[in-house]
């Protein structure tokens, strides 16, 4: 690619200008995740319909806001909200436990019209953290707040808190105790486009099982674990964080449809399949044109794509 069509795809890029082909889109898309990982094929049937019913029961919430003309970010929320509070789900309500035994989640919500974005990291007291990724985006000048400066913020903004040992269910306790790791998969996020255009992500997690209290992953890194651009596209990653972190997978993906004039599909598997590593994980991703990419490294990605005018899709393997 010549220098000057990079130049002219930077310019168009942070200008925010679409630069998707023509054609007809449909009216509103959403695609979420419930995380990527060794999921196994031999999952009991009851657990695997339980996975299912929850990414389908997010869906049901997200596209209830984008069917009704509602904004991206709205349905992005709504759905994420569903996911924290399934236990199942490795963020929330059930989110895996650091090495002090104690749920530690961390959030970020960006939308794609502005690039407006809020995140969060090591909070313990929060009860849907997606609802503080809002708030920062929306009612502060900054970005990104952690540990007890982002549960004042929260407090201050009406927001529900609880007490940290709500997030902690039967089951994480019991691998606590056990010393069994969890796999990556978990994490939750959400990507979506609605009737106006315009794109938004969001992904919220409890990070990995024995973590070092503090340490925080991709899920609230701008540009890693999350990115939007109504430019390109919305993206919500899952996986091992410091690797997406290294590697900026998410605006990387962006970048390379703007720079590189790859399509979604495209760019998606570049970074995905070819930059990381077989078990690095996965993303979710939806372009200004309704096209989706729900590319993956790992055994399995929960996910599940609510798309106007087509079948709603729900999956975890590879077909």
């Amino acid at each position: 690619m010549s220098k000057a069509t990079v130049v002219i795809a930077y310019i168009l890029l942070i200008a925010g200008i679409a630069t998707a082909q023509p054609g007809e889109r449909p009216a509103y898309a959403l695609v979420v995740h419930g995380g990527a990982g060794a999921i196994s094929k031999d999952m009991p049937d009851s657990i695997e319909a339980n996975y299912r019913a929850g990414l389908n029961a997010a869906l049901d919430a997200g596209e209830a806001v984008l069917a009704s003309g509602g904004a991206a970010e709205d349905a992005v929320v709504a759905a994420i909200v569903v996911l924290e509070n399934d236990p199942l789900f490795n963020a929330g309500r059930g989110a895996v436990l650091n090495a002090e035994g104690a749920a530690e989640l961390d959030v970020s919500l960006m939308r794609g019209s502005d690039k407006a974005c809020g995140a969060a990291a090591a909070i313990r007291t929060v009860k849907n953290p997606i609802t503080l990724a809002r708030a920062i985006m929306e009612r502060s000048p900054h970005v990104f707040f952690a540990a007890e400066g982002a549960e004042r913020f929260a407090e201050a903004s009406g927001l529900e808190i609880v007490d940290p040992e709500y997030f902690v269910t039967e089951r994480r306790r019991e691998a606590w105790r056990r010393r069994e790791a969890e796999d990556a998969k978990g994490t939750v996020g959400a990507v979506a486009l609605d009737r106006d255009g315009n794109l938004a992500a969001g992904t919220s997690t409890g990070g990995t099982s024995f973590k070092t209290p503090g340490r925080v992953g991709d899920s609230p890194v701008i540009g890693a674990g999350t990115y939007a651009d109504n430019a390109t596209c919305a993206v919500s990653s899952t996986g091992h964080g410091e690797l997406f972190i290294r590697n900026v997978v998410a605006f990387r993906i962006a970048a390379l449809m703007a720079f590189a004039n790859l399509s979604l599909d495209d760019a998606a598997n570049e970074v995905v399949r070819k930059l990381l590593a077989p078990g690095d994980g996965g993303v979710i991703a939806v372009d200004a044109r309704g096209n989706v990419a729900t590319p993956f490294n790992t055994e399995g990605m929960f996910r599940g794509a609510a798309i106007a005018g087509n079948e709603r899709t729900i999956a975890i393997w590879n077909p």
